[in-house]
Parts: C-alpha cells; structure tokens; sequence
C-alpha cells in the first residue's frame, strides 16, 4: 500500500469534497480517501498494483475535478493561474453587475421599458456564457453522475431567476396584464447572484493562501539549486539532477540541498569545523558544529565555514521532506466531528432544493397567481442563501491552521484526531533518560558508579518550566525511570515531578498507562526509546521526541523537533483553543442556515411583518458565512 497527498482543484464546497471523496472510497484498490477543501488535496492510501494514478485522476474528471499527479504541473502555478482567473471573472462579473442595476433601475435612461429589459437581459447572457460558466459545467456533470453541490444552487437559482425575466420580458404584459398582476423583471438578482458567489470564493482564495503559510514556508527551505563537486571544477546544478553518492559544496549563508555526511569542513574560528543553523529544524538556537562525519539536514543553513559532504538522503527521502509529508497528512486528516459535517454536505443541497419548492407551493397556494411572483423569488432566495460551504469549511480550516502552527512550533502532530485528543489528557507519563535528561558526553563508564548523579547527566531545557505548566493545567505527571531509586528521586525533585518509578521495565510502563486509563484517565506517554514504544503504542496520546528512535517517532502521534519541553503545554493548550474554534465554526455554520433559511422563505410575512432576504442579498450573506468562517479559522495563526 502507498499513501499520497494529491491535489484536486476545481472544489469549491464542502459537498464537492464529500462527492470527490465518495468516488475515490468507491473505487477499486483504495483503501481509504480524505478529501480536505481547505487545502484542496486528497489524502489517499492505495495499492498501486490495483489502480492507478491515471485512473483515479480519469474518475474525478468525469465529475468535475481534476487531480494533479503529473510531476511537471506546479500545483502552486495552477493555482496562481485559478486565482488569476477567478479575479477577472470576479471584476468583470461586477461590470456587468453594475451595468444590468444601471438599466434596470433607470440610471441609464431607456425610454422604452421593454429595450430596457432586453439591453439587461443581453448583459445578463453575457455574465452567464463568461462569468459563470464554470458553474454550470459543473452542476452538469453533477447531474450526470447523480450528485450535487453548491454550484447545483447556484445554477438553479440563477437560471429560474433569469427564465423567469425572460418570460416576462416578452411575454409578461400579454399574460399578467390581464391578471392585474405586476410584474417584473429581476435581471440584476441573476447578476448579482453569481458576482457575489465568486467574489465570497475569491476571498477565500485569498484567505487559504494563509492557511497553506505554514507548508509553503517548509517547502522554501529546500533551495532550487547545489553545488557539485566534479573533480576540480564545481558546478550549479538543479537539485532534482543531485543523485546518492554525490559531493556537495555550501557556502556561508546558503542551504544545505539535501541530507549527507561531511566529508570536509573549514571556518576561520575552527579548522576542520564548520557551523549549520538547524533551528527550523530542530528548533535549537544555537548553531551545530559539524565535522567530518557529521549528519547534515536538507534546508538548514551554513551559518560560519565551508563544507562538502556526500548526498545520503535525496528527494522525498530527506528529513525536510518527511516533515513536510508528515504535515500535510495530518492537515488532510480528519477530526471525529468532520465525518458528521461530511454526511450531513452529501444531503444538505436536495434538503435544500425541496425547502425551495415546498417554499414556491406554499406562496402560490396561499396567494394564488397573483403571488406567483413573490413564490418564485422566495424560492430563489431559499436556494441561494443555503450554504453548506461554511459547515464544509468549519472544521478542516481550523485544524489546517491548528497543526500548521504546531509546524511552526516544532511539534509535527500526524493526525487530526491526535491534535483533538490532547485537549482531554488529564495525565502524562514521561519517561526520564532521553526525554527529561540528557546523558552527559564522553563518560568514563567505567567510573560511572562513583560520579554524582548530576555528572551522569542534566535536565533538558525548560524541564522544569514545564513540568510545573502541565501540574497547573490539572495535568498529573508520572515519571518512568530505570534508574534506581536514589537517581529516579533525585531527578523527579529536581523537575519538580510529585509522581515517580524507579527500576522500570518496558512491561511496567504499560501496565502503568493501562492501570491509569482503567481509572478512566485519558493518558499522553511521552517517550523516546524503543523501550516506550509499548506504552506509546497504548496511550491515548503519544509524543516521541525527534532524536529519538526511529520506532518510537512511528508509533507516535505526536514528534517533539525539539528538547523543550515546554513545547507539550503549548500543543495542549493549541488542541484547546483548535477545537474550541472548531465549534465556533460549526455553531455559527449552522445558526446561519438555520435563521437565514427562514427568513429567505418569507416566514416573518406569517406574523404580519413585512420583510424578506431577496435573492440579491441572499448571495452577499451566502458569501460572507464562508469568508467569516475561514477568517475565524485564521485567528489561530495568532494565538
């Protein structure tokens, strides 16, 4: 089985994510698929001796979409040139917006109302063929493959609107001049509709292109170019050329292109020593000595000296490119919560088409022909104002910003469910050597019995900062150390750690995560050895520090860049603040629908009062619940 991030653009709702989602589970050889708008990706896990990429891209044209799997296309350019797109037919779409209300409304004076209702009816088309013709392309394929989206309402409503003018342009004296029954043409509300759908996803555009800050930041940190050693001479080269095996130079101030062993290193302050900043990394501050021999990371930098090394690690096999992978699965995760919003994108929009013609029945069957207008408007307004964007868009643009600013932070969290598990830990088991101390370098171990405890090894940085956050958050924290007693005390005082064990084997730290969890404790093990990986593997929440093990960083849901420790606090509390934005999002999502639906319908007229959302206005609020909702979401950003 292989897993991949692949981009799919062409989404523009939260039903459009559910459709492309349930296409892709239905396919033959995937055995899983998540669709995220947000970040306009699949996350799929798939055997590629079953299906293959060319086949599932084949099965998303066929509805609407497109997937991005050739090597060659920048998903970054293609969605430049959508943005581009998207903002001239946004512009124009508003000329010809401002030019319908013009004639409609008097402000270019036609004489004859019936050339009027023709020039704005032209300008109408014109707005259509242009500016919304995507939508119609897609709510077409929709309806061929038995689905809908946000663009299904959109064209409902539009062309009802626009047939509706049509009709009375031509024909409305002749049939409801006889009925006493005004009339009227509603041009400028077909307009208006589509101006203020794609000027709400060009703001979203834009506002996504700050969710996506914290992946393109990891991206910028591999350099496009390298310099490679080929005898005497050194030449530029672009990365993608750089095989295994490969000499490489970097200067002061450049970036280290991939990861490798130094074969040679040299600065003035030291000779055969060199120093690298590998603080977006590791987030440690201080710069690393590197020798001959010494590991060297993909996007650091070299700070002092100059230093070759041999290409160990290249492509999608570098550190950096682990991060970055590890990053945007998790952003195209999901929450427990998500799959609820999901089922309920796939029936929102036939929910919403039957409240429309309930709402069109009862109008004309209350008011007779006289309210036929006045039906089809509140029909209208209803299937325009209905937005299952901003439920769509409510938990995965929290959680997208959530785990990027965790990025940002060194903490590299795999999945959403782990991000939203966090909140809940009451306890945390950590495990002492490694984790809260390091081993003190170059020990003679033969003496190791007559050193002081405080030789063999000191606390990390902000252990004890942050063992005191976790104990005021309502956190318990116990100690697993192998140590003896004396040392397991010793070093549990000095972190301030109320709860210890001493002479522990790996069996005794899962006993202790079970015995807990029986108690109905919702427990996070904190860890870095192959010798933790049982109680990771059990804990509700586990978080591995990033020099430890291979084994404990894949068992983990949590990887710690960093040795400070202060950073678990901070994810806790960003789990927190995460899920409380999620059902912010969702609360208003809803609250939205809830009220607005309503109202679009006319139910105030029911009491006497005379006001209803028109379609014109219902677009403008439509577009506003998905703005409002992914802005919230980047209020994480600063948190």
């Amino acid at each position: 089985m292989e897993k991949r991030t692949i981009p799919v653009v062409g989404m523009a709702c939260s039903a459009c994510s559910a459709n492309v989602e349930r296409r892709l589970n239905a396919l033959e050889g995937i055995s899983m698929a998540s669709v995220l708008l947000p970040s306009r990706s699949a996350l799929v896990e798939y055997d590629p001796q079953v299906i293959s990429l060319e086949k599932m891209k084949s099965e998303i044209n066929a509805i609407g979409y497109d997937m991005i799997i050739e090597s060659d296309r920048s998903v970054v350019e293609i969605e430049r040139r959508e943005y581009q797109l998207l903002l001239r037919k946004t512009i124009l779409s508003w000329i010809f917006s401002l030019l319908v209300m013009s004639v409609s409304m008097g402000w270019i004076v036609i004489n004859n109302r019936s050339a009027a209702n023709q020039v704005a009816m032209l300008l109408a088309l014109a707005n259509f063929v242009y500016c919304g013709r995507g939508f119609f392309v897609s709510a077409f394929k929709q309806i061929r493959h038995r689905a809908a989206n946000m663009d299904t309402l959109v064209v409902l409503s539009t062309s009802i609107a626009f047939l509706f003018s049509v009709f009375n342009t031509f024909w409305g004296a002749t049939v409801w001049g006889t009925r006493d029954i005004e009339w009227h043409t509603y041009f400028d509300a077909s307009v208006m509709i589509i101006t203020f759908v794609l000027t709400g996803r060009l703001l979203e555009e834009r506002a996504k292109n700050g969710m996506a800050g914290s992946i393109r930041t990891l991206m910028g940190l591999a350099p496009k170019t390298a310099h490679v050693v080929k005898g005497e001479e050194i030449e530029e080269v672009p990365i993608s050329t750089i095989t295994v095996g490969d000499v490489l130079e970097v200067h002061p101030g450049e970036k280290v292109p991939v990861d490798g062993d130094v074969t040679w290193a040299n600065s003035f302050m030291l000779e055969g020593g060199a120093y690298v900043d590998e603080s977006m990394i590791t987030g440690e501050p201080t710069p690393a000595l590197k020798q001959m021999g010494s590991k060297v990371l993909a996007g650091t930098i070299l700070q002092q000296g100059k230093l070759r090394f041999r290409a160990r690690q290249i492509g999608e096999n570098t550190a950096l490119a682990h991060i970055i992978k590890m990053v945007q699965e998790a952003q195209g995760s999901k929450a427990p919560v998500q799959r609820i919003v999901d089922k309920v994108a796939l029936i929102f929009v036939p929910v919403v088409a039957s409240i429309a013609l309930l709402t069109f029945i009862i109008w004309w069957a209350v008011g007779g022909n006289a309210a036929l207008p006045q039906a089809i408007l509140s029909a209208v307004a209803v299937l325009v104002i209905a937005c299952p964007c901003a439920m769509g868009l409510a938990t995965p643009t929290a959680l997208m910003v959530g785990i990027g600013k965790a990025a940002q932070k060194n903490v590299l969290i795999k999945d959403a469910t782990a991000l939203e598990s966090m909140r809940m830990v009451d306890v945390m088991v950590i495990d002492k050597t490694g984790t809260i101390t390091i081993p003190n370098q170059n020990i003679d171990f033969t003496k190791a019995d007559d050193l002081p405890l405080e030789e063999r090894e000191t606390l990390k940085p902000n252990a004890c900062e942050a063992m005191k956050e976790l104990q005021d958050m309502g956190v318990e924290v116990y100690m697993m150390s192998g140590d003896k007693e004396e040392a397991a005390h010793y070093w549990a005082e000095k972190a301030g750690i109320k709860h210890y064990y001493s002479k522990v084997l790996p069996q005794d730290k899962e006993n202790l995560v079970r015995k807990l969890q029986a108690e109905g404790k919702r427990v996070a093990m904190v860890g870095d050895g192959i010798n933790d990986t049982q109680a990771l593997a059990l804990a509700d929440v586990s978080v591995a520090m990033g020099r430890g093990t291979d084994v404990a960083m894949d068992v983990a849901q949590v990887t710690l860049m960093t040795d400070d420790l202060q950073r678990i606090p901070e994810a806790i509390r960003l789990s927190k603040k995460t899920v409380r934005m999620i059902w912010q999002n969702l609360f208003w999502a809803f609250v939205y629908n809830i009220v607005c639906i309503p109202l679009a319908a006319g139910i105030l007229h029911l009491f006497g009062i005379d006001f209803q959302i028109t379609p014109m206005w219902a677009s403008a609020l439509m577009a506003f619940s998905s703005v409002s909702v992914v802005l919230n979401s980047l209020r994480l950003r600063f948190a």
